[in-house]
């Protein structure tokens, strides 16, 4: 299987109000570092598994809207606790709908699986990971 993976950041605040989380049920920031890996069977004639301009473009554009939010504020997230793999899964899902609408071009036909990262430090890490 080949594999393009890119990367981005994204700065953050949530609370995780849950006796588990210990002190990171207040108000905290984050910095997650995000990969995404875009999985395929092939390459193009090019040898392209996915163009990885388009593959940065839209991790870009997938981010966005999350980067310098409180993430306790936004709907998508409303009575959800935004712990690192749900984030990672809501943008998976955000993902897997750009892959469906083609924005990685003619390449997107062949994006088979998609893995999404977010490293929390440099000692944790979560992720998300399916078949398209």
């Amino acid at each position: 299987m080949f594999a393009v993976e890119v990367r981005d950041h994204i700065m953050i605040a949530h609370s995780l109000p849950r006796p588990v989380f210990g002190p990171a049920q207040g108000m905290h920031g984050a910095t997650y570092v995000v990969d995404a890996a875009f999985f395929t069977h092939d390459v193009d004639a090019d040898g392209l598994a996915v163009d990885i301009g388009l593959a940065m473009a839209v991790l870009s554009e997938t981010l966005k809207p999350l980067n310098y939010q409180n993430l306790d504020e936004i709907a998508i997230f409303k009575g959800r606790i935004t712990t690192t793999e749900v984030v990672a899964k809501h943008i998976f899902d955000v993902l897997a709908q750009a892959v469906k609408d083609g924005k990685f071009g003619p390449g997107s036909g062949r994006i088979c699986r998609l893995k999404v990262m977010l490293h929390e430090s440099h000692a944790a890490r979560g992720w998300y990971e399916a078949d398209l």
